[in-house]
């Protein structure tokens, strides 16, 4: 009976503070009645998750989209600035460009945590399927995309392994995207400056070049970053289709500042800006070149997306006891091969994907660890993991929508997906010191498995039903399966303990219905959805991980999109839901995991409005206001952070034919936040938000 108390006292207390996000509910008949007053529609949104346009009301189930007019409102330094903006979607901030992310799921952390989401450019996986990064998205030009696309919970069967809590799909300009080059600088607190160019200088260019560098200071003490990403495309006719070329290079050198601690330990001016980890850093570089060839006819297309991709990282996990340096990267190859087949009832997309990989990962601490005498034992200076993984992956998949009638539409679909590693330990096999020297207290935290291969297979089905109830509202219900192979370092980076991870692939049962309408100035989207996963690895407060674990989701989620009148517009997202453990095991630590708990990091309650008023095409003003509930920060549900709202400003100015200034205020309360809390090692930990800043961007167009 107390946590139901509880609870109700947790949901009145968001209804005071954000009562104008929920009260969008209630506006939504106001919202029709002024929409069809309107003159001109609103326009038809399209999204591209069949690797074809088609008009979002057609979907199989939910999907959201931020297209190039957002994007450059919002000009975002950081993706948790922009991804934020979905239903369902967080993004926990971390130190520079890193970030952990949540998609109808808690923040995850831990070793395969990354695996549960795919990130996609141009419709292709930015990494191979057994090598996720967390930090993945710093590794795309997300500031100069033409749009993106998220698709919340598993994807259809054209989408692979780690397509479990959601997809994100960066859609890159194409050559003739636009008609005018552009130059930026930008300028703000803590040292910050940011250059970009956009080429070419015509929309009948077959080519263009998208740069984007950025220099911040930091505003912690030794948390600066420079940063540096390139975009190039090119067009031709070739062989009776459409063939482009991509290339995406990106660079990352980042000064990281690591946890501070101590119970509200944020909202101290004398700490909250402090950086126990002063050498802490992180330097990453990522290419990927690719290729789109298209060729299409009255009922047939063909699509054929070849691929090569290299990364290299290095960084200090200052998070963890003893300081380690990881050192980590890969070369990847494949191919997506799709053919599309229309009838007048039917469409039918069958293909295959394949994707060869080789994969390092080496882990080094130079000193002894510091704290107690069980962390100086079990944590060793010296070599802690050496090895290699290649892997090859292919899987064929069938989908199809057949019209039963001018307003049913059923769908299905199945993807096989098999996996195969080869792994290579390139150091002593088992639980000692890289000497060979056992631990104390039950051994090194460190296991290395010797050499050997494993496989996985995966089936992926998925059932739909879209009714048209008419031109401009529709009606779903998808029934879906997502899954996700191990990732390399759940196999292969064992801990005291284990000899051999016996792991198999993450699954997830996943049942949404949703209703979404479009029509002149209005669209919205409502989605409730229920998901069971089973086969996770969790990591306990004292950072060893729990196995074979089982969770549940279950939330609603809403979206509006208003055009209240020609000048003014309003978007609402916001979701409740709660995150379950569904399994009872006390840790080998001492951490208890029970069922009905809230999984830590998995706040209920998220919120973001965004109100834009455009009198002219000269002038036009922004407000956002985004809000994070209250969530636990460990598995026991002891520590909590309570949560935060904060409000951002933005306004353009037009002020000659070529000169456009921008200048946004972030944090316009100046409010004391934090971006990540957590509870570990016995102690709060956090990485405290921005306060107020200001940001002023002059942009040049040598074009009318």
């Amino acid at each position: 009976m107390a946590r139901s108390r509880e609870d109700r006292m947790q949901r009145v207390n968001y209804l005071k503070k954000n009562v104008l996000v929920l009260a969008a509910f209630a506006a939504l008949p106001i919202a029709e009645q002024s929409a069809v007053a309107e003159d001109s529609p609103l326009t038809e949104i399209v999204v591209t998750s069949q690797r074809r346009e088609q008009p979002r009301l057609l979907h199989s189930g939910n999907i959201e989209r931020i297209d190039s007019t957002v994007l450059a409102r919002v000009q975002h330094q950081h993706i948790h600035e922009l991804l934020s903006r979905f239903s369902g979607v967080w993004l926990s901030r971390g130190s520079g460009q890193e970030h952990l992310t949540a998609i109808r799921s808690p923040v995850l952390t831990g070793a395969g945590s990354c695996g549960a989401f795919l990130f996609l450019e141009d419709g292709i996986p930015i990494r191979p399927a057994g090598f996720c990064n967390v930090n993945s998205l710093f590794e795309i030009n997300t500031e100069q995309a033409q749009s993106i696309e998220v698709i919340r919970g598993p994807g259809n069967a054209l989408f692979g392994s780690n397509a479990l809590h959601g997809i994100v799909n960066v859609l890159m300009p194409s050559p003739g995207h636009r008609d005018t080059p552009e130059l930026a600088i930008e300028v703000g607190a803590n040292d910050y400056f940011r250059s970009r160019v956009e080429l070419p200088f015509d929309d009948a260019s077959s080519w263009l070049a998208s740069i984007v560098y950025a220099d911040d200071g930091g505003f912690r003490d030794d948390s600066g970053y420079r940063q540096g990403k390139l975009h190039l495309k090119r067009y031709w006719a070739v062989t009776g289709g459409e063939l482009t070329a991509g290339l995406t290079f990106t660079q990352l050198n980042q000064e990281t500042a690591g946890f501070i601690i101590g119970e509200d330990s944020y909202k101290d001016p004398a700490v909250n800006r402090s950086n126990p980890n002063a050498e802490a850093f992180r330097d990453a570089t990522s290419l990927r070149i690719y290729a789109t060839w298209l060729r299409s006819g009255p009922s047939f297309d063909l699509d054929i997306r070849p691929y090569l991709r290299i990364s290299d990282m290095q960084f200090l996990q200052h998070f963890l006891p003893g300081k380690p340096l990881e050192e980590n990267g890969h070369t990847s190859s494949g191919f997506i091969a799709t053919a599309i087949f229309d009838t007048p009832h039917r469409r039918t997309i069958a293909g295959v994907d394949f994707e060869w990989s080789d994969m390092f990962l080496k882990e080094t601490q130079d000193g002894p660890t510091q704290g107690s005498d069980f962390l100086r034992e079990t944590r060793p200076a010296g070599k802690h993991y050496d090895y290699t993984v290649s892997s090859i992956g292919i899987a064929p998949y069938l989908q199809t929508d057949y019209r039963i009638n001018e307003r049913l539409t059923l769908g299905a679909g199945l993807r096989l997906d098999m996996l195969r590693y080869n792994y290579h330990n390139r150091m002593l096999t088992g639980n000692t010191r890289d000497d060979g020297v056992s631990c104390g207290f039950g051994g090194c935290l460190y296991s290395r498995p010797a050499d050997r291969s494993d496989n996985f297979t995966n089936l992926a089905p998925k059932l739909s039903l879209i009714y048209e109830a008419s031109s401009s509202r529709s009606v779903y219900a998808v029934l879906a399966r997502g899954f996700r192979a191990p990732q390399t370092t759940e196999l292969y980076r064992l801990q005291s303990g284990q000899e051999i991870a016996n792991l198999d692939s993450e699954r997830i049962g996943s049942f949404e219905i949703g209703v979404r309408k479009s029509h002149r100035g209005l669209s919205a989207d409502v989605a409730v959805f229920a998901m069971s996963k089973r086969g996770s690895v969790f990591r306990d407060a004292e950072g060893f991980n729990v196995g074979n674990a089982r969770s549940k989701h279950r939330g609603i989620e809403f979206s509006m999109d208003w055009q209240i009148v020609a000048q003014l517009s309003l978007s609402i997202d916001t979701t409740y839901a709660r995150h379950t453990y569904a399994f009872d095991v006390i840790a080998s630590r001492g951490e208890e995991f029970v069922s009905g708990r809230d999984i830590d990091t998995a706040p209920r309650w998220l919120g973001n409005l965004d109100l834009v008023y455009e009198p002219n095409g000269i002038f036009n003003a922004g407000l956002q206001i985004a809000s994070i509930g209250e969530y636990y920060l460990d598995a026991e549900n002891r520590f909590r952070y309570p949560g935060h709202t904060i409000a951002n400003l933005r306004a353009s100015f037009k002020i000659s034919s070529h000169f456009d200034v921008s200048v946004r205020l972030n944090n316009i309360m100046d409010r004391s936040i934090a971006d990540r809390a957590d509870y570990a090692f016995g102690n709060y930990r956090y990485f405290p938000g921005r306060g107020r800043e200001l940001f002023a961007e002059l942009q040049y167009s040598p074009k009318q």
